[in-house]
């Protein structure tokens, strides 16, 4: 049965109240003032019922995604939420609001400060030994394609990727541009779900003024990336051996843009199911997601940490996010997701300071509460998805890398830039991949002949073209791996899908393929790892930190490595 999904047009939207919330749960709004609210149709009413329903809570639906029921509605009733959960045909109703976070400016939570290490360097620079014959110019810098067997004598001989193969990145937008990817870049299927937001409710900058859109409109084209994130996830997971730069996991699939962050890195809930449905209904074969559901870092049903109203919004997010999810993979979407940089065991009882983490309302703050191991981490922990935890160079968890047995299915190369000897930063040890020029220049990392003035940037040139390359290491960086080596196996045993041409396979085949031919990694010795990292101090100075994580589990399964790190050659050559 289809369903349906309501979305907004624009501007900050706030949430409140959402599924079976009390009705003092719903906030207390000026008469006449209009707000904004996600409702979920319930399953199995048809769509003239559930608008009907709407329409009597003293709603106006705005936009609506009919394979999900979820949606997005105006109203100027103060009591609309508390209305619609007496409609017999919505299983009820949440004010709407940003939920996902990735930034490129303003707050920056520990998820974030991991994959910015290193910035700020402007002397030095990262040199490169010279390629092997068959090797594209920047491979002596990719380590994590050689963890995984990624090379020119692994999987790229058996199986690069088929180009009938589609990548959908859901993220920040892909530089569709740039000379690494251009040519894998699927312009006509790629979509924008996004639309730029100047401020938030207490008027701090969020995406900035919509100025550099020739129209004004906030809506940025859907070959753009303006934070950086999602176009090194897409270089990874499939940038062409041409002769520049380096070469991804596949590196002749096709990817395709499916924004659903912001230029500053937040994540609406609508777009994330707009992405997910969208892929589920073009054929595309495997999605990234490498970000988590904000604005709660985990989602609490029932945590009595949360008022009512909290604990009904984040009911409504993991039936939302689970609904679009269990669309994607009824219609051959195989799901991959990274972990997390919280450093933490999902599958224990953890601390979180962070949630709610965007200001959607005035004065709103975020608050410390426990949070119990049946929270939900989204898309991570969601409907299906295959959650990917991060490794370095010595093949180590990475430092920052969250874990947990029953939690992670895999592991991939995520970078730790702390995996050196003297256990001091190294962008060496990072992951490299494709950087918008256009953003090295914004923040000076050029100089004025166009070679990086920082060891974290690296340039590569062909015929008069140059491309740009930066390392950014987190669990970010570890999923497209993941995604890149579904790619391989959908390229290598995929059947010709009838309905479009290309290819087509069973996500579930999928994930056994890419979990059982996984290089199994069994836990430290000790049971645990202890990290020790000098970290550079703003005077120079180096300040030592000591963590520890521990490891549970067999070599064939744990909570580090899950079924273990993948393996691209040996997941194409049977």
């Amino acid at each position: 049965m289809r369903r349906t999904l309501i979305i907004a047009a624009c501007a900050v939207v706030t949430a409140t109240t959402a599924l079976a919330a009390p009705a003092s749960a719903v906030p207390d709004r000026a008469s006449g003032q209009a707000s904004e609210y996600v409702v979920l149709y319930k399953d199995g009413v048809s769509l003239t019922d559930a608008r009907a329903a709407v329409k009597a809570a003293g709603g106006t639906i705005v936009r609506e995604n009919t394979d999900v029921g979820v949606a997005t509605v105006r109203s100027t009733d103060t009591g609309f939420a508390a209305q619609a959960r007496r409609q017999g045909a919505l299983d009820g109703a949440a004010a709407n609001r940003v939920i996902g976070r990735a930034p490129k400016t303003g707050k920056v939570t520990e998820q974030f400060a991991v994959e910015k290490e290193g910035r700020g360097q402007t002397t030095g620079a990262t040199t490169v030994k010279g390629a092997k014959k068959g090797e594209e110019p920047l491979a002596g810098l990719q380590w994590d394609m050689k963890q995984i067997r990624a090379t020119a004598k692994g999987s790229y001989r058996v199986e690069p990727g088929d180009r009938r193969v589609t990548v959908g990145v859901i993220d920040t937008g892909i530089d569709g541009s740039h000379p690494d990817i251009a040519p894998n870049f699927d312009r006509a299927l790629s979509r924008n779900f996004t639309t730029d937001i100047p401020v938030d409710a207490n008027g701090a900058e969020v995406d900035g003024p919509c100025a550099d859109e020739p129209d004004k409109s906030c809506n940025d084209p859907a070959d753009v990336d303006e934070n950086e994130h999602g176009t090194h996830v897409a270089s990874t997971i499939a940038s062409p051996r041409n002769g520049l730069g380096m070469a991804g996991v596949a590196p002749n699939v096709s990817l395709v843009n499916l924004r659903a962050g912001q230029d500053s890195g937040y994540f609406f809930l609508q777009p994330t199911v707009d992405a997910l449905t969208y892929a589920g209904r073009h054929g595309i074969d495997v999605v990234n997601m490498s970000y988590y559901i904000d604005p709660w870092l985990f989602n609490c049903a029932n945590n009595p940490a949360d008022s009512p109203a909290d604990q009904a919004e984040q009911r409504t997010i993991i039936e939302a996010t689970n609904r679009a999810l269990n669309f994607a993979h009824r219609h051959g979407v195989t799901l991959v997701a990274a972990a997390g940089n919280e450093a933490i065991d999902y599958t224990k009882t953890n601390t979180d300071a962070s949630s709610p983490d965007f200001a959607s309302e005035p004065g709103e703050q975020p608050y410390e509460r426990t949070i119990p191991a049946s929270c939900l981490s989204l898309p991570g922990e969601g409907d299906h998805v295959i959650p990917v935890s991060s490794t370095g160079i010595s093949e180590r968890k990475a430092y920052y890398s969250s874990y947990g047995k029953g939690y992670i299915a895999v592991a991939a190369p995520g970078g730790d830039k702390y995996d050196t000897a003297d256990r001091k930063l190294d962008d060496k040890a990072g992951i490299w991949a494709a950087y918008p020029e256009s953003i090295a220049r914004e923040r000076g990392e050029l100089n004025a002949d166009g070679t990086p003035n920082t060891p974290r940037v690296v340039r590569s040139c062909k015929g008069g073209v140059c491309a740009y390359y930066q390392s950014i290491q987190g669990t970010s960086m570890a999923s497209p791996h993941a995604a890149g080596v579904a790619a391989l196996i959908v390229s290598r045993y995929g059947k010709r899908d009838k309905a479009d041409g290309g290819l087509t396979m069973a996500p579930a085949a999928v994930r056994s393929i890419l979990t059982g031919t996984a290089t199994a990694t069994k836990c430290p010795p000790s049971g645990s790892y202890t990290y020790t990292r000098y970290v550079k101090q703003a005077d120079g100075s180096f300040q030592k930190v000591v963590t520890t994580h521990a490891c549970e589990g067999s070599k064939r399964y744990n909570g580090f490595y899950g079924k273990g790190i993948v393996d691209a050659f040996n997941a194409v050559r049977r």
